[in-house]
């Protein structure tokens, strides 16, 4: 298939939409091609979900979990106030197990995630990727040069409502609270979304996806479904603040313990945190009752790399959730308030988010 003119005339004017794929590199037009390519591929093989529906050849199971995320979907423009579009309206066959492929890198010795800044998009604290291999060839050029690096398969990504993202083969057979955690995430992405700020985007869509999940279970009466999501919710807080200790720890081993030619010794030093972060997780496994739902996140040793992929989505979460309770608990208040914060210049929306509300 050929790409449109008028396509490929958006890709080029729109590299920040495209997040995680196009955002993680606009800088060469063979990086541009091949993120182009890659999303035409995915959105030129989409077909409606009622087409689907009435495939003969469609299996059963398929279509009960496409009706399930019709559903979802329904609900999140109708009790969410998320935008009424036609994203996640189709469905696609990927034929592999992630959309993309996202690297994330930090220096040996600094938890500040390396970025990549470009004219259109803006700057970004990942590079993503369609293939494994094209991830894997470019965190491993990222380690020859001394940094720690993540490779992580991302199952989904929005374009921020500029195109009609599709439901994909990646997602479709997560249980119904996990599709539609994804779903509210990825459309709160569409309701605001601002260049140069990634903590602000993934932590207002994850506040939106836990309050949209709880609406949805409530409104289905599902009061069991809704216990559970709740001690999901507290895991996944516990798992924050003990990531955020061992954050703390590093910044102060970093920032202000390190002696002149002390190398060694520091390397020594933050294998201990590192060492210390898999002891205290399992610990907190232990105090779960077993439950090994994070265990992915420390399959490789964990980093630098893992810290600062997963603050951006965590640290700002718990204001903008007082924000919610500050608007009354209505979703539109709410947005509108998001808005005029994503307005502001950087460390005003930093410092007015961080406020104690009145």
């Amino acid at each position: 298939m050929t790409p449109r003119p008028d396509i490929l005339r958006r890709l080029r004017h729109a590299c920040v939409l495209l997040a995680p794929i196009l955002l993680g590199g606009c800088e060469t037009l063979g990086y541009l091609t091949q993120a182009a390519g890659g999303h035409l591929s995915i959105i030129g093989g989409a077909r409606s979900v009622e087409r689907w529906l009435a495939d003969p050849n469609a299996s059963a199971e398929l279509k009960r979990r496409l009706a399930s995320a019709r559903a979802i979907r329904q609900f999140a423009s109708r009790q969410l106030h998320l935008p009424d579009n036609d994203s996640y309206r189709s469905y696609v066959e990927l034929g592999r197990p992630f959309a993309v492929w996202n690297v994330v890198a930090a220096p040996e010795f600094s938890l500040q995630p390396l970025r990549s800044c470009f004219p259109v998009s803006g700057c970004v604290d990942y590079r993503g990727f369609f293939s494994l291999e094209d991830a894997r060839r470019y965190a491993r050029s990222l380690r020859e040069r001394g940094n720690d690096v993540l490779v992580r398969g991302v199952p989904a990504y929005s374009t921020i409502g500029y195109f009609d993202d599709p439901l994909l083969s990646s997602f479709i057979d997560y249980p119904d609270t996990e599709l539609a955690r994804l779903l509210f995430h990825e459309l709160a992405h569409q309701v605001v979304y601002v260049r140069d700020d990634s903590s602000f985007n993934e932590s207002f869509a994850v506040a939106l996806e836990r309050e949209g999940v709880k609406r949805w279970l409530s409104a289905q009466g599902r009061e069991q479904d809704l216990a559970s999501f709740g001690t999901a919710s507290k895991r996944a807080e516990s798992l924050n603040a003990l990531l955020a200790g061992t954050r703390a720890r590093l910044l102060y081993l970093y920032r202000d313990n390190r002696a002149p030619n002390s190398t060694e010794a520091l390397r020594a030093a933050k294998a201990r945190e590192f060492a210390r972060l898999k002891a205290d997780y399992e610990a907190l496994k232990a105090s779960w009752g077993g439950f090994a739902g994070y265990d992915r996140i420390f399959g490789e040793s964990p980093n630098n790399a893992l810290l600062a992929a997963t603050h951006s989505y965590a640290r700002l979460v718990p204001a903008f959730q007082a924000l919610l309770q500050d608007s009354g608990a209505n979703l539109e208040r709410f947005y509108a308030r998001v808005r005029e914060l994503a307005a502001l210049p950087a460390e005003q929306r930093e410092e007015t988010l961080k406020r104690p509300l009145n």
